[in-house]
């Protein structure tokens, strides 16, 4: 409660100092194209809908080309079609080994090589998740099989592409709730805390190899997949109302997390510039899991 406390004090203090240093040593990236990618070549699956796609769309800002991996054929194409010629769709479930072997071969083929190794796809399962007394091992089987089994394929088949090049940068999605627990559905939330013990420990091999992996794990974002699940418990909510209600689940002032964020996050990770970062987890949250507010009883209770 005292840091608590202290830090207000010191934030309000500070507030106009900070401003002012802000102006004279901002790092924001300009607008428009830019060239942190460029000539690499990515696979990113789960690429035809919400971050996934974001992502495809700034590595290719970035300069990259992309191989877009989903099961949606129809609207994997419709948006290889949309971000243009450094585009191209693939099918593939990932939980299918064979489907991700071919996507990677298709990068090779393509382009003669594979940079990075975006694994992406993912489910959540159920949406009202049952006690672990009730649960249901064969949907977990099923969203381990997606989430977890799928990037370790990703990770297999990458790594034989990148390990004989020498260098290579293989990224994960996992989720605030790898990082805390009770944000999600049983399945879901094991699933992702899977993700950054499967980082590590595949990153302390393939560093001696010059490849790097690491992941990123999301704060509430109203893609797609959220605002479809969430909007189960508001039946009665418009898609306006259940965007309001993802956003407002974060704690960083005058900001929401979006899409573009992680898509950013994963350009930094696919980039030279993190040439020295692997085994590592980039948690996008705005402090959501960086502290737990204390629920003390007002004190006019006690007077």
């Amino acid at each position: 409660m005292l840091r608590s406390l202290a830090r207000e004090f010191k934030l309000n203090s500070c507030n106009d100092f900070l401003l002012k240093r802000t102006r004279l040593f901002s790092t924001r990236a300009g607008g428009g194209h830019g060239s942190r990618l460029e000539g690499k070549v990515a696979l990113i699956t789960g690429s035809a809908s919400g971050l996934g796609k974001a992502t495809a769309h700034e590595f290719i800002q970035q300069g990259a080309h992309v191989i877009i991996a989903d099961t949606d054929s129809e609207l994997g194409q419709q948006v290889a079609k949309e971000l243009g010629p450094a585009a191209h769709f693939v099918q593939c479930d990932v939980s299918v080994e064979s489907q991700i072997a071919e996507a990677v071969e298709t990068a090779v083929a393509r382009h003669g090589k594979l940079d990075i190794m975006y694994n992406n796809a993912g489910i959540t399962g159920p949406a009202f998740p049952p006690s672990i007394a009730d649960l249901d091992l064969e949907e977990f089987d099923h969203v381990m099989r997606v989430n977890v089994r799928g990037a370790v394929a990703g990770m297999k088949h990458a790594a034989r592409v990148m390990v004989p090049a020498g260098a290579g940068s293989i990224l994960c999605t996992s989720s605030i709730s790898g990082v805390l627990g009770g944000l999600g559905p049983h399945p879901y939330s094991i699933s992702k805390f899977t993700i950054p013990g499967l980082v590590k420990s595949v990153a302390s091999e393939l560093c001696r190899s010059g490849v790097r992996v690491n992941c990123i794990s999301p704060g509430p974002i109203p893609t797609e997949m959220s605002v479809r699940e969430i909007g189960q418990f508001y039946p009665g909510a418009t898609r306006e109302q259940v965007i309001e209600i993802v956003n407002g689940v974060g704690e960083l002032k005058g900001a929401k997390c979006e899409e573009k964020d992680v898509a950013q996050a994963a350009v930094y990770l696919a980039s030279d510039e993190a040439k020295y970062v692997t085994g590592h987890n980039l948690v996008v949250d705005g402090g959501f899991t960086c502290f737990k507010t204390l629920s003390f009883p007002p004190p006019d209770q006690f007077v």
